[in-house]
């Protein structure tokens, strides 16, 4: 028994010994080099094996190692102490990236847009999240500030490897700096991405807001006898303070998705929004233009001009509950998320210098994981959209560029969006 044990032993250091090693054509152990092992062993194909980084990427604590250089960052901000209905959303990073474990980059070739966008030109990472504190709003506000401006202020890993013309267009794109996509959250975390995203390039910023309301409250007007200490921002506020700031663009900007009703005895909620530069696009026009008269009319409203950096936010409440539950406050008579990707999809030529998915809750959604499952397609096709407009020729790569049929919404749909738009601003100033 005793010498069973000991040959057990000795055979288990020499199996050790033999690890990490492959046969000679005469027998010997040669060693294998670091590339190899990565071959042998990468988890690019298994969704069980990611480590719970968004689609296998690779993960950097990138606030803790300023010299850490990407084209597009993954960041998480798990916040939601500004929430006005149902909480829970400070565990949207988490379930977004659970529910794409599937969408590693080896299994990412996006048809509609004819790339890999995990596997060209750009260098994609997550950065994990933002630590931000729940116990002090103001101080979560400077966090994020802070970390969006850290951030985004670096130079794109391209550019560092890049010479000659090829950096040069790269240059071009984002005006040479880094895209950065945010894992929400509650919407109040745009306020601090805007402000940095303003320091970042300089001027307004376009925002294509997708969501079932408009977020534009004037915190004011709800103060009541207990007024709150914290400048009245929460995630229905944060466009009338980004609005106050003058951090957006007021002729370019659109509200896309809204269905949800309105507080007080009259519409002034709604038109605050005009107010802000923003033309509004409701849930059921989708019934009157589809989803491609949708895409035309927020591009008009936002123009090809590659020098006018765009964000993008999107509330998951701008999908219907019945696809999309797990949010914090649910809106009936939304869009399904074929129709959501649909109009994504037409946004690609636009200059998206950053974006956001929030509100997703986890604790709301069904047992599938839908909400979390459609914000993390989201995230997808938003990437892929921005690789898209940064390869050499977005034209020639196929996909939706090419794609046949794809034809404008029949003469005067635009024109009748414009005018509504007009008027409804000019009928606010008779007003004031």
């Amino acid at each position: 028994m005793v010498c069973l044990k000991y040959k057990t032993l000795a055979l288990a250091i020499l199996s050790a010994q033999v690890v990490d090693c492959h046969s000679h054509h005469e027998g010997e152990q040669i060693p294998l080099s670091q590339e190899e092992l990565e071959h042998k062993w990468a988890p690019e194909l298994s969704a069980f094996a990611t480590m719970g980084s968004f689609g296998g990427l690779k993960h950097v604590s990138c606030l803790t190692k300023p010299n850490e250089l990407y084209d597009i960052a993954i960041i998480g901000a798990p916040f939601d102490t500004a929430t006005s209905y149902r909480p829970g959303a400070r565990f949207g990073p988490r379930a977004i990236r659970e529910a794409s474990g599937r969408q590693v980059a080896a299994r990412s070739y996006n048809v509609r847009a004819g790339i890999n966008p995990y596997l060209d030109w750009a260098k994609v990472i997550d950065c994990g999240n933002i630590p931000i504190t729940q116990m002090d709003n103001r101080i979560a506000e400077r966090q994020m500030f802070e970390a969006f401006l850290e951030l985004g202020m670096r130079k794109t890993a391209y550019q560092a490897q890049e010479k000659g013309d090829k950096a040069k267009r790269q240059a071009r794109i984002s005006d040479g700096k880094p895209k950065l996509v945010t894992l929400g959250g509650d919407h109040s975390i745009i306020l601090p991405a805007l402000r940095a995203l303003n320091q970042i390039y300089k001027k307004p910023i376009t925002v294509i807001h997708f969501d079932a309301h408009q977020d534009t409250w004037e915190s004011s007007r709800y103060d009541g006898y207990w007024k709150p200490d914290v400048d009245g921002l929460n995630h229905g506020t944060w466009l009338f303070h980004a609005g106050q700031e003058g951090l957006i663009s007021n002729t370019t900007s659109a509200h896309v998705g809204l269905r949800s009703y309105l507080g007080g005895s009259d519409d002034r909620d709604y038109r605050t929004g005009v107010e802000k530069g923003f033309m509004r696009i409701h849930a059921d026009d989708v019934d009157d233009i589809g989803t491609q008269g949708v895409v035309d009319a927020i591009v008009s409203r936002v123009g090809l001009d590659p020098d006018q950096p765009v964000y993008i936010s999107l509330d998951i409440d701008v999908l219907d509950p019945s696809i999309a539950p797990g949010t914090g406050t649910p809106e009936s008579g939304g869009w399904t998320s074929r129709e959501l990707a649909r109009i994504l999809r037409g946004l690609e030529k636009l200059n998206v210098v950053g974006a956001d998915v929030v509100e997703v809750s986890p604790s709301y959604d069904h047992r599938a994981g839908g909400t979390a499952l459609a914000a993390a397609h989201v995230v997808n096709e938003i990437i892929a959209s921005m690789v898209k407009l940064g390869v050499e020729d977005p034209d020639t790569v196929g996909g939706w560029f090419g794609r046949k049929g794809n034809k404008p919404v029949k003469e005067g749909v635009m024109e009748s969006y414009q005018e509504g738009a007009a008027a409804d601003t000019k009928a606010r100033k008779d007003e004031l």
